[in-house]
């Protein structure tokens, strides 16, 4: 076995884990460059090679795999700077798009605006034809009037086409016609999304606007996995380039291609599941996981070992995704969010300086303060051999900074400033998550926090104490734990069939169809990877929801095509259980409706025998390098300080403390013990 690599591009860092043909983890981290994402992948697989004694052709040359989480979908949709869509869709169903299901972020601001328009309403043509509720149709599809709007979609410079038709999830003929034309007139056409292939499911807004942000941010998604690729093969590289999707799996770049809206947050999803792995190792069921990076504070609830996915109601960058996705909850809230006074209040964030130019104390011509410069004034990292001694950090002009736009228009001095600065993102962090733990009726005393990210490990104590929490664990690997998140992913396939009717009224002979058509499906989609049938599992579930309902529930239906008329009364029963567990009540007199076949294929990829490295110290003593003043509530206090690359199994130290890691540090208050356990995270337990 060779080398594999997982890289995570966040908005301030590019992370990487690399897992070494003996099984080493080794990571590294390279400021993003935003401009060309893949430039910063490539400059990091090139340090990587320096650290093993390669060159960047022979480290290729030995690469088994590389997997990447992205936020190149992220970033076109917050910069709002896609492919100009145009749309065809449903004479009389122009302004779906626009009707939003009521949902107005500020629902007290009648002034607040809509969102930025993916197709303007001169580029949205609507087209006579219709399909009925059961794939009969009503209205023959007028070609000419397609053709016309092909080409009027042309002179308004569309490069990108959506294609929503009602009921095309039921008969997709007229759509897959109309990709026929749109080909004849626009043969450049950049990319096509037809609804049916997005999301082969009602209701018409969800579908039409998932639909559009697909077709927004397809173009760059491939332009972008196309390019790298390109660089990955140039460097020498045979193997397979898998990228995160949001649903928490991987797959090929010719899958995500036609799918770019399912990797819409895939960075925060690889830590996701970078956590359930660290957790199980653990032996912690729920949890919620942490991520803050230089950007954003990234959370996620995580119950009996399984993330918490959401099926419906997943709003991103304010437009509807009507899609699975891991409920993965971000706010403004990194190392590089800026801290400013306006009106004779301290504000931090959501505003960040990134990685260009950066907080102050890097000295890449940042002036604005930010929370990384709060930090280091306050003695939390260290002002030599930050980032594994690649840079030092200026204090001074950190404390310049804080002193000029916080300290002075506060009447404060610096420390108070920074202390501030401090206590203001730790709690947008805590009140974050306890907004997320109440949308699910989870209870913060009883569960333990994973904190990852560059700066996770820096504020995870403040955070905890917020919350009374009373566990917290810190992987070896936190500061790039997204990367090895997507490193330990599997393949995830996740399709989904139409079929609206009450229970009484299926017929079983055509949900076993359906189920054989997504089975088939699956297989085609992983055949490419290479997976021995053994490697593969699958899931089948039935689409149920209650009359009136917009929203349905995946009901497992372990018998498959082995599904019989009476077993359909257990089918609601579980439905009903469900239910009833999740949303808290259930009509159990009520006849649900079934809504669809869903099927989640998984296909297993190798996982690395550890999560990290460990040193030999077992006495944390022997790892001690000296001591530095560190603030905590209201008072320096001289503070011991520890290599955390020589700390071994079992270490334990007691608060205050600074264990240095290579790209962060775990800060472990007084009246707490931090203990690096067998599953390679430091614990921290308050007491």
């Amino acid at each position: 076995m060779g080398y594999r690599i997982g890289c995570d591009v966040g908005g301030t860092f590019t992370d990487l884990i690399c897992v070494t043909p003996a099984g080493d983890v080794v990571l590294d981290k390279t400021p993003t460059t935003l401009d060309d994402q893949s430039r910063g992948v490539m400059i990091g697989i090139g340090q990587l090679a320096e650290r093993f004694g390669l060159t960047l052709g022979e480290l290729c040359d030995q690469l088994d795999l590389v997997v990447h989480g992205t936020t190149t979908a992220d970033n076109t949709m917050i910069e709002m700077n896609g492919a100009a869509v145009g749309l065809l869709v449903t004479e009389g169903h122009r302004d779906e798009i626009e009707m939003r299901r009521v949902h107005k972020e500020q629902i007290w601001d009648p002034s607040y605006p809509a969102p930025p328009p993916i197709a303007r309403r001169r580029a949205r043509i609507p087209i006579p034809e219709r399909v009925g509720h059961d794939g009969e149709v009503l209205l023959p599809l007028d070609e000419d009037a397609v053709r016309a709007g092909i080409r009027r979609l042309g002179q308004l410079g569309c490069t990108s086409i959506a294609v929503m038709y009602l009921f095309s999830f039921v008969n997709p003929a007229h759509e897959l016609r109309t990709r026929e034309l749109i080909l004849e007139e626009l043969p450049d056409v950049e990319h096509i999304s037809l609804s049916h292939e997005v999301m082969a499911r009602g209701p018409e807004f969800e579908r039409v606007s998932t639909t559009l942000v697909n077709a927004y941010v397809a173009p760059t998604i491939a332009r972008y996995v196309a390019n790298l690729e390109a660089e990955l093969r140039a460097a020498g590289y045979r193997g397979q380039l898998l990228i995160m999707q949001s649903t928490g799996g991987v797959m090929p770049p010719d899958y995500v291609a036609r799918r770019a809206v399912s990797i819409l947050a895939s960075g925060p999803t690889g830590g996701v599941m970078g956590a359930t792995v660290a957790a199980a190792a653990a032996g912690a069921g729920d949890f919620v996981s942490t991520d803050m990076g230089g950007t954003s504070y990234d959370l996620c609830l995580v119950r009996h070992g399984q993330p918490e996915i959401k099926t419906d109601w997943n709003w991103r960058y304010r437009y509807y995704i009507g899609m699975p996705m891991v409920d993965v909850q971000s706010v403004g809230a990194g190392g590089g969010s800026i801290a400013r006074v306006r009106q004779g209040a301290l504000l931090v964030g959501p505003e960040s300086a990134g990685s260009t130019p950066g907080p102050v104390c890097y000295g890449r011509g940042g002036t604005q303060p930010t929370v990384t410069d709060a930090d280091a004034v306050l003695g939390y990292l260290p002002a030599t051999g930050f980032a594994s001694g690649r840079m030092a950090l200026d204090v001074d002009a950190a404390r310049a900074a804080i002193a000029r736009d916080v300290a002075e228009p506060l009447g404060l001095d610096v420390v108070e400033a920074a202390w501030g600065i401090e206590r203001i993102v730790n709690a947008n962090m805590a009140n974050a998550t306890r907004k997320v733990l109440a949308g699910y009726g989870a209870d913060a005393r009883s569960m333990a926090m994973i904190a990852f990210g560059g700066n996770g490990p820096v504020h995870a104590w403040a955070i905890a104490r917020e919350l009374d929490m009373g566990r917290v664990l810190v992987p070896k690997t936190a500061p790039a734990f997204s990367a090895l998140g997507v490193l330990v992913a599997d393949y995830v396939v996740d399709l989904l069939r139409s079929y609206v009717t009450p229970l009484s009224q299926v017929d079983v002979a055509r949900l076993h169809e359906l189920m054989v058509e997504v089975t088939d499906e699956a297989a085609k989609e992983l055949a490419p990877t290479g997976l021995a049938p053994a490697d593969v599992s699958t899931e089948l579930c039935v689409q149920m929801s209650y009359q009136g309902q917009n929203f349905d529930m995946s009901v497992p239906v372990p018998e498959g095509t082995d599904l019989t008329e009476a077993d359909l009364l257990d089918l609601a029963e579980r439905f009903h259980d469900l239910h009833e567990a999740d949303r808290g009540f259930a009509f159990r007199h009520q006849q649900p409706i079934v809504r669809g076949v869903r099927l989640v294929a998984r296909g297993v990829t190798p996982k690395p025998g550890r999560l990290g490295e460990a040193g030999t110290c077992t006495d944390a003593a022997e790892a001690r390098t000296g001591s530095r003043p560190a603030y905590f509530d209201d008072a320096f206090v001289d503070t011991p300080t520890y290599d955390g690359t020589r700390l071994g199994v079992g270490a334990t130290v007691d608060g205050p403390a600074l264990i240095e890691e290579p790209f962060t540090v775990v800060v472990v208050p007084p009246g707490s013990t931090c203990t690096l356990g067998e599953h390679l995270a430091y614990e921290l337990v308050a007491h």
